[in-house]
């Protein structure tokens, strides 16, 4: 590459003061404005690069001559384009002077013209003022005129009309009435700033007064023709109907009189046939009441169908005042006679009478209604899923999931409201039934006993069949729950139809005191009881489980305390636990789906029931007590697989602890307690895992129990293993080693399809083993130097403690006199002589923080 000397580039008219640094935003706007390919107007160009392009090696150095020709032919160019251009702003400066001078005189002419315009304009406004003030004035004067010949003709009107009026009324012209009245009441209208004249204000009375006469006069008419004498002959005839045309035009408390007074001779016969002392009245006649309604509906419309306007809706009033009066009658008479209910004439009653709403609410839109009814609630439509899983199935049992689609879909199909006037979907829904609300108190009670007998007869069926073995996941689950929820969902509807209150409340605390049995009864006295061997006789003993102590337990957790579960631990001492059958795992598995079942369902429940009831007293409806039962019913039968798997470990773990670990002279294949633990593992993990195939996360969970439990087993049982020689530790080291790895794939052994365990218990079989690996490191390392073995001893085990550090001495067999120099040497590598957790050994902190751990341990256990 050619060089070239730095005294070549310097140039006496060129300093480096001279050059300009302009920022990189400047240059990046420069080089959008007037882009350029040459490499000299780049902003880091490089006058080495350059010349080492132009003569890459000394031969390009010929042409050097035309080079510099060239570059000095540019700078002449470019010379003379800065010159014109300097020149050009010079020129530039001047000529925009004189332009803004020009501007501004143009500014100026601009504005004396505006100004001119202006004045003019003003002139020209005033000139059109003066033309134009008498022809408002013309103006004025006909509007004047216009409205006094309009209000002349309007009087005219009134006048003739008034005339008119009364002699059609003389004649019962109904009709003409009709029309001629409404539009006298119009015109009146325009004369409402006129009536302190006196001609005005007189024929404002006569129309007041005809309208009174025709109320008087029409009212008159229809008593005469549906007179006592004339009720079962009257003739619907073409006057009364155009009578009814001339009541809507007058005060609209006329037309209630009216419709009241003959609707309440249409219902004088049923008020009569069923008085409070006839004997139909009483609710095992109920369906009389309805049966004469429809009777008299069908032959109002046959007779008076095309007598009233349809907008009277006089059917629907009919129905609506038949329905107030039967839920007096029925309250009043169920108050004399309440010791004569029972719930099967109850529930009969509440059946017809909700059936006969739901017939009106089809048949009548309900937009006669008062506002004080009671608003109804829109059912809403069916989830398409019906899992209580919350999975996609083809089938469920879960009763809270499905709705009434069709009846509701019937009714909404069948109601047509007005479009001005909106109304519910069920408009008749408690409108008679709501009577029966306060009697309710003998259906709950009623439901109660059958709750009770029904928990019954699902006792004595397990009982007398025996706990029906699984064929599939989905008969894991009692066929008893799904009744059960059947029948919460049967009674749930019943009593939301007639009471959103406090009887549903009542309700509600039946269902959880049998939700509370079920998992005691059911669930919890259906678990494989333990059976123990005692030593020296064959016969054996059963776990305690006393149903009425359990009983009186609000919450599934006191269950521990009572010593439920604490029964497994203590019989262990009493001789030998026989291991739970295929038939036992299954029936324990079992269990623990129906309540997880039960669990889902009854949170499904809670959220059913707040639908349901008022909104005032939702946070009254509470199941989370019931769910707390169930999630300990799970616990339990959790405990209950892994207390059994983790007793059938126990004679191997004996086994190890009772092996001559000092005299074990080479390292082989893993020992036999090894196998035997994981014979039993084969055994019994796969099958829990098929049984809990529907429920993934409580198999998590019992291996991850598992392993909580056994590992710290298995470690104290390590501790028993003594004295340990070094080839016995490599030993006790291959076995657990082979024990880490059983556990590792504990959650798919035995399985076809290989699975990755959960991240959980992975951790925890990791460190647990681990801790167990390095105790027999430990265990293995030399002692003869203690500051050395202390040291390692510390890395290996950092939270280990001077008990722990006993223990291990104890297993490597080392004589008193070394132990002491040992354990100066571990409480010397303790800060000030402190324990693990810098707590003195031996001090009152030390014992609490042991007992604390021991409390710990125990709690685990449980």
């Amino acid at each position: 590459m050619f060089s070239v000397p730095d005294n070549y580039l310097q140039s006496e008219d060129i300093d480096d003061d001279d050059l300009i640094d302009l920022p990189p935003e400047v240059l990046a706007a420069i080089e959008q404005v007037l882009p350029s390919n040459d490499p000299l107007d780049r902003h880091d160009f490089d006058v080495v690069d350059y010349i080492n392009q132009l003569f890459p090696n000394e031969q390009s150095l010929g042409n050097i001559d035309d080079v510099i020709s060239s570059m000095t032919e540019r700078v002449r160019s470019i010379d003379q384009e800065i010159r014109n251009v300097v020149r050009g702003h010079t020129n530039a400066g001047q000529d925009g002077k004189r332009a803004l001078e020009e501007a501004q005189k143009s500014i100026m002419q601009l504005f004396n013209k505006i100004s001119e315009i202006k004045g003019r304009a003003e002139l020209s406004e005033q000139t059109v003022k003066e033309i134009t003030r008498d022809i408002k004035q013309l103006d004025q004067g006909k509007r004047n005129l216009t409205a006094t010949v309009t209000t002349l003709n309007h009087l005219h009107m009134l006048a003739g009309g008034v005339d008119t009026l009364q002699s059609q009324i003389c004649q019962r012209q109904y009709s003409d009435i009709a029309m001629l009245l409404e539009g006298v009441m119009k015109v009146l209208e325009h004369f409402d700033k006129y009536l302190d004249i006196p001609q005005i204000k007189e024929l404002a009375d006569q129309v007041h007064k005809i309208r009174a006469d025709l109320a008087e006069q029409i009212s008159a008419d229809f008593r005469e023709a549906f007179s006592a004498t004339n009720t079962k002959k009257a003739i619907p005839s073409q006057q009364l109907g155009e009578a009814c045309l001339v009541v809507n035009v007058l005060e609209p408390k006329v037309k209630r009189d009216l419709l009241k007074w003959f609707v309440g001779l249409q219902l004088a016969e049923y008020t009569h046939l069923f008085g409070a002392n006839e004997e139909q009245a009483w609710l095992d006649s109920i369906d009389k009441r309805y049966t004469w309604l429809k009777r008299r509906l069908i032959e109002f419309e046959e007779r008076f169908g095309r007598l009233f306007p349809p907008e009277w809706e006089v059917s629907e009033r009919i129905a609506v005042e038949f329905c107030h009066v039967t839920r007096v009658e029925l309250s009043a008479i169920m108050a004399r006679r309440v010791s004569e209910m029972d719930v099967k004439l109850l529930l009969f009653a509440i059946q017809r009478t909700s059936g006969f709403e739901t017939l009106l609410s089809r048949r009548f839109s309900g937009v006669t209604l008062q506002q004080e009814r009671r608003p109804a609630t829109a059912v809403p439509p069916p989830p398409e899923s019906t899992n209580p899983f919350g999975e996609p199935e083809p089938e469920s049992t879960n009763p809270f999931e499905q709705e009434e689609a069709a009846a509701a879909a019937a009714a909404a199909a069948a109601v047509l409201p007005r479009p001005e006037q909106p109304v519910p979907s069920d408009p008749f829904q408690g409108i008679i039934s709501q009577c029966f609300e306060q009697h309710l108190n003998i259906y709950i009670e009623s439901q109660d006993r059958n709750l009770s007998d029904l928990l019954e007869r699902f006792s004595q069926e397990l009982k007398s069949k025996g706990f029906p073995s699984p064929a599939s996941e989905s008969s894991l689950i009692l066929p008893s729950c799904a009744d059960l929820f059947m029948f919460y969902k049967k009674c749930m509807l019943q009593c939301s139809q007639l009471s959103r209150g406090r009887q549903l409340l009542a309700l509600t605390a039946v269902f959880q005191k049998h939700l509370r049995e079920y998992a005691l009864k059911i669930l919890l006295a259906n678990l494989p009881k333990q059976t123990v061997s005692a030593a020296g006789g064959s016969s054996g003993k059963t776990l305690p489980l006393d149903l009425k102590d359990l009983s009186n337990l609000s919450n599934l957790r006191d269950m521990a305390t009572a010593g439920f579960l604490h029964n497994f631990q203590s019989l262990l001492k009493e001789g030998e636990i026989q291991r739970l059958t295929r038939d036992d795992l299954g029936r324990v598995c079992s269990v623990l789906t129906t309540a997880e079942y039960c669990l889902e369902t009854t949170q499904q429940l809670e959220s059913k029931l707040k639908e349901r009831v008022e909104p005032a007293l939702v946070d009254k409806i509470n199941l989370s007590s019931e769910q707390d039962v169930f999630h300990n019913v799970i616990g339990n039968c959790v405990q209950v697989l892994v207390q059994d798997l983790e007793t059938a470990c126990d004679p191997a773990l004996v086994m190890m602890t009772k092996m001559s670990w000092q005299n074990v002279e080479s390292v082989g294949d893993q020992s036999g307690y090894v196998s035997t633990i994981t014979s039993q593992l084969k055994q019994t993990v796969p099958v829990v895992r098929d049984n809990l195939a529907g429920s993934r996360k409580y198999f998590t969970q019992f291996c991850v129990k598992f392993a909580n439990s056994f590992i710290p087993k298995f470690i104290q049982h390590i501790y028993k293993c003594k004295p340990v020689s070094t080839v016995g530790a490599e030993q006790l080291l291959l076995d657990t080693h082979s024990l880490k790895t059983e556990l590792l794939d504990l959650p798919s052994l035995g399985s076809q399809v290989q699975r990755s365990a959960p991240a959980s218990y992975t951790k925890i079989v990791v460190k647990g083993m681990t801790r167990a690996e390095m105790l027999l490191k430990v265990v293995m390392s030399p002692h003869e130097r203690p500051a050395d073995y202390v040291e390692q001893y510390s890395r290996l085990l950092p939270e280990s403690d001077a008990a722990e550090f006993q223990k291990v001495l104890d297993m490597k067999g080392v004589r008193r006199t070394e132990q002491s120099q040992l354990q100066e040497a571990f409480r010397s590598s303790r800060p000030g002589g402190l324990a693990a957790g810098g707590v003195p050994s031996g001090s009152p902190e030390h014992e609490a923080g042991r007992i604390h751990r021991l409390e710990k341990l125990i709690k685990r256990r449980m």
